[in-house]
């Protein structure tokens, strides 16, 4: 598949396209394929576009004495808003990709014209957004407030994709624990399923 064709895929979740829009979405030069490592921000630098997850999976992280603290994951259809778009001001972390894949970069200006020649598309924006914001602030508040088994059995049940995906000390740094302490979870939780 054509990495301009998971664009498409993307808005044809939310909407039927005519071929006039689909050429559209094609010819935006929006679409950038990324190898394992590379980095979308690193700590630093003033983010000038957003970003959005159509294959792959993508890691947001700071530096605590040269360890990585993983804050978030992102896969298939996640938005990446960082902060330093909004605020313009150097990021505090680092966004970078976890493996190969295929990310459609935007700014407020592009999104603008875009949805200035076509209309019908505002209703998705607007949806894509409030369901995205209210989504992450619940489920960011919700798993502060959990024990780390209670984080990784929460993991398990709305992501479980990452933890086949992701290294383990990945998973470990974001639950906020050592990967020891995660093997340790691991193994009760596999106990108690057997027992």
């Amino acid at each position: 598949m054509d990495a301009k064709d998971f664009l498409v895929d993307y808005f044809s979740q939310y909407i039927t396209l005519s071929e006039e829009e689909v050429q559209l979405i094609k010819n935006e030069d929006i679409i950038r394929e990324y190898k394992k490592g590379d980095y979308l921000l690193k700590e630093g630098q003033i983010a000038q576009v957003c970003f959005l997850v159509l294959k792959g999976c993508v890691k947001r992280y700071y530096l605590e004495d040269g360890e990585e603290k993983i804050m978030e994951f992102y896969t298939e259809n996640d938005p990446i808003a960082p902060v330093s778009y909004t605020t313009q001001e150097p990021s505090k972390y680092y966004i970078s990709c976890v493996e190969p894949c295929i990310i459609s970069t935007g700014t407020e200006e592009r999104t603008q014209r875009f949805l200035e020649a076509f209309p019908r598309f505002v209703p998705i924006f607007i949806k894509i957004g409030e369901h995205l914001s209210a989504e992450k602030q619940i489920s960011a508040d919700n798993f502060k407030n959990l024990s780390p088994e209670d984080r990784y059995q929460k993991l398990l049940d709305t992501r479980p994709d990452l933890v086949n995906r992701v290294p383990q000390y990945m998973i470990a740094s974001y639950l906020g624990i050592q990967p020891q302490s995660l093997s340790r979870i691991r193994k009760r939780i596999w106990a108690s399923k057997k027992g």
